[in-house]
């Protein structure tokens, strides 16, 4: 048998090179969550070149995420249509964000309402630890309202070239061929007297399903269900000088009392505290876990006036699948929320922008239709970067938050200065941070001892209580 030449050898090694690559492509495309088929993943210079016309996407929902999305569409060449019903929503949320969104997306500092760099975690017992003394001078976690943070990304996506229509999505239409059209059915609200608006479709290329943990756009797409808790919270005004210690201090509050699977706060605003709860478990039980909230906080909150009440779902786990064709969820739609810290503002943002950016590129900015592939480049990116965390805080909540024993173990641990500033640093810069050998070691013996000093206080009250 004669040899291969130089000329085939070359050849082949090119093709193995190229078959190793169409592997390693489909691998990374089917692991992960909510990755559980096969994709042939094509390059935008292979998709239908649009004539005449930009790539249109219809942007459903204008939290953070919508905003965010929006405005990254608009920028990247896309026509871009946001679509939000409650253009005042005030959306029961701590308002809690961390120091690297500031930067990173270039929020103006007067929408930051307080620069937290005390916080104080208080035990089922009532023991409070001090938190924030690994904090640099220059460091804090800020604390907005939704409804001034959310008007500001949608105003500058409007001045990026995005439409913002006031509007109530209903569903969409499926296209009826390859590459055709979706058809988005919503009432449109602008200069519309009446509860019910006016009766509207437009046919867009895209749709980027932003519209929160009951969004309309996941059920279109049969994006599945999911866990989700119920967020009560009470916005308060305090007199002047109460409002002085909450001044830069945020406050949690841990106990089967205040939530059996989460945690009580009270968050300083502008010139308010937000004071809530949530459960996964005992949604019924909720207005009883906030009365409870108001109880532990009564002498710092004494003489207040309610002067909102807000409760809405929050999700508590990705859902099930999160792309389909050309539409996909980011934000609470898609269940970006953490477990045992509640925070979804920055992931809902990132996600927006991640998703965006990754149409903006599939497209060619906006002169090329797009297909699955593209926007699961998204999930890719942001389950690599963000799922770690994910899983931490998962492991934490389970651990820490499943009894009164384990709560004071939690408190306990908190004053640690190492515990503090892993956990700082994490929260402020989103990620997960290594830490040192010796000192997990060190921690990992007081957390066990924390949890068997707990665990035996719970049993001799127990017994003073029989």
């Amino acid at each position: 048998m004669r040899s291969p030449s130089k000329a085939q050898k070359i050849k082949n090694k090119k093709s193995k090179t190229k078959m190793a690559s169409l592997t390693s492509t489909t691998a990374a495309a089917v692991a992960g969550p909510a990755r559980r088929r096969s994709l042939t993943v094509r390059a935008s210079a292979t998709s239908v070149k649009l004539s005449g016309r930009p790539l249109k996407v219809a942007v459903v929902g204008g939290g953070p995420a919508g905003g965010a999305a929006a405005e990254t569409l608009a920028k990247g060449g896309v026509e871009t249509i946001l679509i939000e019903r409650k253009l005042d929503n005030c959306k029961p949320c701590g308002g809690a964000i961390p120091l690297c969104m500031v930067d990173e997306f270039s929020l103006p500092l007067d929408l930051i309402d307080r620069r937290v760099t005390k916080m104080k975690m208080i035990s089922p017992s009532n023991v409070a630890v001090d938190i924030g003394r690994t904090l640099g001078p220059d460091e804090y976690i800020g604390m907005v309202r939704r409804e001034v943070l959310d008007d500001y990304l949608r105003s500058r996506a409007k001045a990026a070239g995005a439409e913002v229509v006031n509007g109530l999505f209903l569903k969409f239409d499926a296209p009826q061929e390859r590459n055709g059209p979706y058809r988005i059915h919503y009432n449109h609200y602008d200069g519309v007297k009446g509860e019910r608006g006016e009766r509207r479709t437009i046919e867009v290329d895209a749709v980027v399903g932003a519209d929160g943990a009951n969004s309309r756009v996941a059920k279109e797409m049969g994006a599945g269900d999911y866990e989700y808790a119920i967020a009560f919270q009470e916005r308060v005004r305090i007199p002047e000088e109460k409002m002085e210690y909450y001044r830069e201090r945020a406050e949690m509050y841990v106990g089967d009392d205040v939530s059996p699977d989460f945690y009580g706060w009270v968050f300083p605003k502008c010139d308010h505290v937000a004071v809530g709860t949530g459960t996964v478990t005992h949604k019924a039980d909720i207005k009883k876990f906030q009365a409870a909230t108001r109880l532990r906080a009564r002498d710092k909150i004494e003489g207040g006036k309610i002067i909102r009440v807000e409760a809405h779902p929050i999700p508590e786990h990705p859902r099930p699948k999160r792309v389909s064709d050309r539409v996909t969820l980011v934000g609470d739609a898609a269940g970006y929320v953490t477990k045992c810290s509640g925070e979804g503002i920055y992931f809902a943002a990132k996600s927006g922008r991640m998703c965006a950016e990754a149409i903006v590129e599939g497209s060619a900015n906006g002169t090329r239709l797009i297909d699955e592939s593209d926007l699961r480049k998204y999930l890719e990116k942001f389950d690599k970067l963000y799922w770690p965390t994910y899983k931490v805080l998962d492991v934490l909540q389970k651990v820490f938050y499943r009894s009164n024993a384990a709560r004071e173990a939690f408190v306990e641990m908190c004053a640690d200065e190492y515990v503090q500033k892993m956990t700082f640093d994490s929260y402020l810069y989103k990620r997960v941070v290594p830490g040192n050998p010796l000192d997990d070691i060190r921690l990992a013996v007081n957390t066990i001892g924390s949890l068997v000093r707990a665990s035996a206080l719970t049993r001799e009250m127990k017994k003073i209580t029989l």
